[in-house]
């Protein structure tokens, strides 16, 4: 049995000041044994939230990593660093780093080996445009980014260590969400493409997140369904909705 799991993305917000005010507010009413919740904050505010979360039951994740684990990468943050401040799991190829970014599934799959390299967790993302779902492109679009993405990772890393998360480019922050039948229909295609790139083992234990417009009004229909594993929420996971969300 998959465990479930509800991931907040934090994005670029809050300060410090405000990432100790919402962990304090939130930490002790997120006490479920059955749900791994994690929550990604700034890179600025992880030491603190791992501070602060520290005997809970809330897993830290990093919204980024470089795929080089030291040098002159002014800027970036790598993969031992976000050991040194206790992080679990990290977030690669979300579609804001694909599009702002020009991040490639190269790149994805480079970070995605640094993370294993070093015992953190990726949650790879993968999405398609509501240009190349009109087009009926979609589904060309998710196999290759999970194919390049996944390129050279062995079968028990993908089953053990990997967690795939599902988001509609055109569902992120537009309110708009992907009806249950499309969300279920694209994470069973995700994981029917994982059997065939390793095996049915695999495929079943591999989890599979919905992540676009994730809030209190959807969320248990959503994360509820066969093939889908749980929930990595954004702007709902600024606000008391993300303790709702998890206790759903």
């Amino acid at each position: 049995m998959r465990k479930k799991m509800i991931a907040g993305n934090w994005k670029m917000n809050y300060t410090l000041s405000q990432t100790e005010e919402f962990l304090l507010e939130i930490k002790d009413r997120i006490s479920v044994d059955d749900v791994d919740v994690v929550i990604c904050p700034s890179f600025v505010s992880l030491y603190l939230a791992s501070n602060i979360l520290d005997g809970t039951n809330i897993h830290l994740g990093a919204q980024n990593v470089f795929y080089e684990e030291k040098g002159a990468y002014t800027g970036e943050v790598s993969a031992p660093m976000l050991v040194s401040a206790f992080v679990d799991y990290c977030i690669v190829g979300h579609s804001e780093r694909r599009t702002m970014f020009n991040e490639t599934n190269e790149v994805v799959n480079k970070k995605i080996k640094i993370l294993l390299e070093n015992t953190i967790k990726p949650i790879l993302c993968v999405g398609e445009s509501l240009e190349e779902r009109e087009s009926k492109k979609l589904f060309d679009i998710i196999s290759n980014q999970l194919n390049e993405s996944l390129k050279d990772i062995d079968e028990k890393n993908v089953a053990d260590n990997i967690i795939i998360a599902y988001e509609p480019i055109w569902a992120i922050g537009t309110g708009k969400t992907a009806t249950l039948e499309q969300a279920e229909e694209m994470c069973k295609f995700i994981r029917d493409q994982i059997e065939k790139k390793y095996s049915k083992k695999v495929a079943q234990s591999v989890r599979i997140l919905y992540g676009g417009s994730v809030n209190t009004k959807n969320a248990s229909e959503i994360i509820n369904s066969d093939n889908i594993d749980g929930a990595l929420v954004g702007g709902a996971s600024l606000k008391n909705d993300f303790v709702s969300i998890v206790n759903c």
